[in-house]
């Protein structure tokens, strides 16, 4: 069921979503001050690509900085790609079938807002990393 619901969530919306961390990562990757929020995006843009079958955990080891980081990645790249789920959740649900890809995208905001301090893990063992 989970290569169905991310081969349907690619075509519909995983590609464009994708991309989208692509180009904030790379654009945060010239600066080297923001190195940082650059490897955070492509790590979001695999899991906005291939969602289903993982999920977020906080990590343990995240303090300060990352609350820091956070903030500036909500004012610089956060709030556009939240933008961008919002819309693309707002659209895959007007069709029955787009519902669960819809409320899958809604799902992604909260890491779209603020990526450090999260790890990807299988959702089959999402405590495992604590």
């Amino acid at each position: 069921m989970r290569l169905i619901l991310n081969v349907v969530w690619l075509v519909l919306c995983g590609f464009w979503m994708a991309v989208g961390y692509l180009v904030a990562g790379l654009i945060c990757c010239l600066l080297i001050v923001t190195i940082p929020f650059g490897i955070a995006s492509f790590r979001i843009a695999a899991y906005a690509f291939w969602p289903f079958g993982r999920t977020t955990v906080e990590r343990r080891d995240a303090g300060a900085g990352s609350l820091l980081g956070n903030v500036i990645w909500i004012v610089f790249a956060g709030w556009w790609l939240a933008l961008g789920h919002i819309v693309t959740g707002i659209a895959l649900c007007l069709s029955i079938i787009g519902i669960p890809l819809g409320i899958a995208n809604f799902k992604l905001i909260p890491i779209s807002l603020m990526p450090l301090g999260r790890e990807i893990v299988p959702s089959d063992r999402p405590f495992a990393t604590r």
